[in-house]
């Protein structure tokens, strides 16, 4: 069983986000529209499109940041591929207000146990690990430790419903873009 993951973008979306964008941004904002994962200043191991998979729900975290005390952190392993299903996409719905600013957001703790952990790549149901400012930082930190954040990950609660606790493969094939901050993703869970 294959569950795919990826925020299905039309071309009115893309019209959309890039309106009003100037010439030299285009580019670069390009790379962080829909499914993507924030590559910063480093490059995408080819290892990284095929690791073990594993989903966690942390839906019932509100009002804070969550923290590696709500889900089973010691199911984590090196190399990873780290889902966290909060139900952003579903109850807000991609591309609107409170869904790019009012998004749940990984503690800094949860942040550095990952990095301990070193996991390859980390997934989010919204649309960053931290907002507003604290947003490019946060993925600096982890992009200088080897690990990607993929945003805006679509289908994680019929993954988890799928999956439960067991792990799957995560197959992610980004688009190979020179220069970009950004790049647009394809993630596909395979479950056994």
């Amino acid at each position: 069983m294959r569950i795919d993951l990826t925020y299905k973008l039309t071309r009115g979306m893309l019209d959309k986000f890039l309106e009003g964008v100037q010439n030299d941004g285009k580019y670069q904002k390009f790379g962080h529209i829909g499914t993507h994962f924030d590559v910063m200043d480093k490059s995408f191991p080819l290892e990284y499109c095929e690791l073990s998979g594993k989903v966690f729900d942390v839906s019932n975290v509100e009002n804070r940041d969550i923290e590696s005390g709500d889900f089973e952190m010691d199911e984590v392993e090196e190399k990873d591929f780290v889902i966290f299903h909060t139900g952003m996409m579903d109850k807000e719905g991609y591309g609107t207000e409170p869904y790019f600013r009012q998004h749940p957001q990984l503690s800094y703790e949860l942040i550095r146990e990952l990095i301990k952990k070193n996991v390859g790549l980390i997934g989010v149901d919204f649309a960053g690990v931290r907002r507003g400012a604290e947003h490019a930082p946060a993925d600096q930190l982890c992009a200088d430790n080897g690990i990607f954040i993929i945003e805006n990950l679509n289908n994680t609660k019929q993954l988890l419903e799928a999956a439960g606790a067991h792990s799957f493969t995560m197959h992610t094939y980004p688009l190979n873009l020179g220069g970009a901050t950004g790049l647009p993703a394809r993630v596909i869970a395979e479950l056994a």
